[in-house]
């Protein structure tokens, strides 16, 4: 559980990790009670995408993973799933490791440019993107999306995490008087569209939009960080 609601409600996070790409995945919940859910919601995503299917999977022994309906569920699939014993991290390593890095880089996204806590599912985002798309020595200096997907990725649209940025706003979308583009925030990327995820100042919400010019020295001015708090509609990672 994160100490903070993010910007749209959600508490806890999930991290899904392929052992041999190192490839990670987060999903964010807003109840223990949504991971029977979200992980049939995951196999069938990454196995559709990977033509491969889930053998093992390895989770700490939390009440909400030993549990009757996800056992049931691996067994049904054959899936083996493995508990770690209570206070042996080290025995889910890659798992540990991974969060620890995770968790670390939001909160070093978050501090840089000043944003308010509850985008931390936004850095989580932004994080997990990134660590895929860094060489790992576990790799051979690889990086996970290249083992995961046999490509290498490109870094050339990365940008400054929370910088100012303006977007195009379409003919179609605004009168004769209005401003050519809007200032907002870039809080992440989307994976399942070209753009960035960039939020709104004046209307307190998340959209992805590609056609966008950055001020990455620049930062936002959260004088009223709760104003923040339950406006935004969206934190998944689209």
């Amino acid at each position: 559980m994160w100490p903070h609601e993010s910007c749209s409600g959600n508490k806890y996070f999930l991290f899904f990790i392929d052992d041999f790409s190192r490839m990670c995945w987060v999903h964010f919940l807003k109840a223990k009670s949504e991971l029977y859910t979200m992980f049939k919601k995951f196999k069938n995503y990454v196995e559709n995408q990977s033509n491969l299917n889930i053998k093992t999977l390895r989770s700490d022994n939390g009440t909400e993973y030993n549990s009757r309906q996800p056992d049931k569920f691996c067994s049904d699939k054959g899936i083996v799933h493995r508990l770690t014993v209570t206070y042996t991290p080290q025995q889910n390593s890659v798992s540990e490791w991974k969060n620890k890095c995770v968790i670390e880089m939001a909160r070093y996204l978050l501090f840089e440019k000043n944003l308010p806590k509850p985008f931390w599912s936004e850095a989580f985002n932004a994080s997990v993107y990134l660590l895929n798309r860094l060489p790992t020595k576990a790799l051979k200096n690889k990086t996970p999306y290249e083992a995961w997907y046999d490509v290498k990725p490109s870094v050339q649209h990365l940008r400054v995490f929370g910088c100012i940025y303006f977007y195009h706003i379409p003919e179609q979308k605004k009168d004769k008087l209005d401003s050519r583009a809007k200032k907002g925030i870039l809080v992440g990327y989307s994976y399942f569209k070209k753009g960035y995820r960039i939020y709104c100042l004046k209307t307190n919400k998340i959209l992805v939009n590609k056609n966008v010019k950055f001020n990455e020295m620049a930062a936002g001015n959260w004088d009223n960080p709760k104003d923040v708090q339950s406006k935004i509609h969206d934190d998944k990672p689209n």
